[in-house]
């Protein structure tokens, strides 16, 4: 009889998404429970795909307002609670009664051609957790496709794979068409005036709904045939001051094709957490130096543009500021200035001390020089004419004014010049 054969103890490894899924939760904090990553977040990430800090803090799952505070250098904004009831209140007025309202609002601003919507299906998506939620919106479009009637998805779940780390985005709606089309549905509080929005807003929500678009488009693609995703989504807001709906059509096609460029280029994740010192964590409740240690670590592109959406930008910008970084002034600048990466380089080229002269930057950093010290020499024509004492100048009307403001004393009739006289000769009182 042959011997048995023991089993081998040797631990099966864990998969690759396994074990990335670990490293993110020992980089967040074994006791700190992931933060979501919304669209608004992974538009402002693919604003500035160069930067790895957010880019792994996101991906881990990272509160970025708290670690912010924890570093010393506390959220500056942020949405007020009056705002987000408004918004509350205002989106439950919308798709009350079955999403009628809304359903009627898609019928005029995007498929006209369609049957009206005389009725529509709401599927419940209800599931546990969120990988579950998003099988079953995955369902529900499939089922409404397939039944070719209209259809509201309230809230569903949609995921996205960003730097190879998955990304659960949830929409305000999807509207599905009865030809089988899929729409995106955005609805926000500021208003409509006369049918139009601040255009800052209408393009924060732009780029906003490209990355549902985006997302809808990854579930429509394991479908057979596959669906058709609208590039036009629907905008919902207050009309001008009552809490009346209005919408508009928005083609994002332009926003959605510069953010799939933007999150193509971003580093993956897994890479950027294996260049990490052993040990790195950020949780908030670490020390002080510990964690701006921690966070130091991964290197960040620091911009202006990222006061207006990361919660860690004043900590970015003290730091950049420190550093004397060029990026700190703009990016613009920062394309501008070539290989010139800090002030104290594109100082020392202009004063003539460093950089080679044929090289147009330099050039032109040493050209604005010259003309900045010699518009503040003292033999300056500018500056000669600068000290001579002024004389009377004339005031309002052309009357004179002593050159202190003071009324001087007006000339007679005999004494004005043509300039002192007004159009019809009669002289200034």
């Amino acid at each position: 009889m042959p011997p048995t054969r023991e089993p081998s103890r040797k631990p099966v490894p864990p998969t690759r998404g396994t074990r990335l899924r670990q490293r993110l939760a020992e980089l967040r904090g074994a006791a700190v429970p992931p933060q979501p990553l919304d669209a608004r977040a992974l538009a402002a990430l693919a604003a500035n795909p160069g930067c790895r800090r957010r880019a792994i803090l996101d991906g881990a799952g990272v509160n970025k307002a708290v670690l912010a505070s924890a570093l010393g250098s506390p959220l500056a904004f942020g949405q007020s609670q009056f705002a987000f009831m408004r918004g509350n209140a205002f989106e439950a007025r919308v798709k009350a009664d079955g999403g009628a309202e809304l359903l009627r609002l898609v019928h005029e601003k995007v498929d006209p051609g369609a049957e009206p919507p005389a009725t529509g299906i709401v599927p419940d998506l209800t599931a546990a957790g969120p990988e579950g939620r998003t099988a079953r919106t995955a369902l529900a479009l499939r089922e409404a496709t397939a039944a070719g009637v209209w259809a509201l998805l309230d809230h569903p779940l949609l995921a996205l794979d960003v730097a190879d780390s998955p990304a659960f985005l949830e929409p305000d709606a999807v509207v599905v068409h009865p030809d089988g089309s899929w729409t995106v549905v955005e609805i926000k509080s500021f208003p409509m005036l006369d049918g139009s929005a601040d255009a800052a807003k209408v393009g924060a929500a732009a780029r906003q709904a490209a990355v549902y678009v985006l997302a809808l488009e990854q579930v429509a693609a394991r479908l057979d045939p596959a669906p058709r995703v609208r590039h036009t989504v629907l905008l919902v807001c207050p009309k001008d001051f009552s809490n009346l709906p209005t919408a508009s059509a928005v083609d994002v096609r332009k926003q959605r094709s510069v953010t799939r460029r933007q999150l193509d280029r971003l580093t993956r994740v897994e890479d950027i957490a294996d260049a990490l010192p052993e040990g790195t964590c950020f949780a908030p409740d670490l020390p002080a130096a510990e964690l701006t240690a921690a966070v130091e670590s991964v290197p960040a592109t620091y911009a202006p543009e990222c006061l207006a959406a990361c919660e860690l930008a004043f900590h970015c910008r003290s730091r950049s500021r420190a550093q004397g970084a060029v990026t700190a002034l703009g990016r613009s600048l920062r394309a501008e200035l070539g290989g010139l990466t800090s002030v104290a380089d594109v100082l020392s080229a202009a004063h003539g001390t460093t950089g080679d002269p044929t090289d147009p930057t330099v050039a032109a950093l040493r050209r604005a020089a010259t003309l900045r010290a010699e518009a503040l020499s003292p033999e300056s024509p500018a500056r000669i004419g600068a000290s001579v004492t002024p004389g009377p100048v004339r005031g309002a009307g052309n009357c004179a004014t002593s050159h202190d403001g003071a009324a001087a004393d007006p000339p007679t009739l005999a004494e004005r010049t043509p300039s002192q006289t007004g159009r019809s000769g009669t002289p200034c009182p």
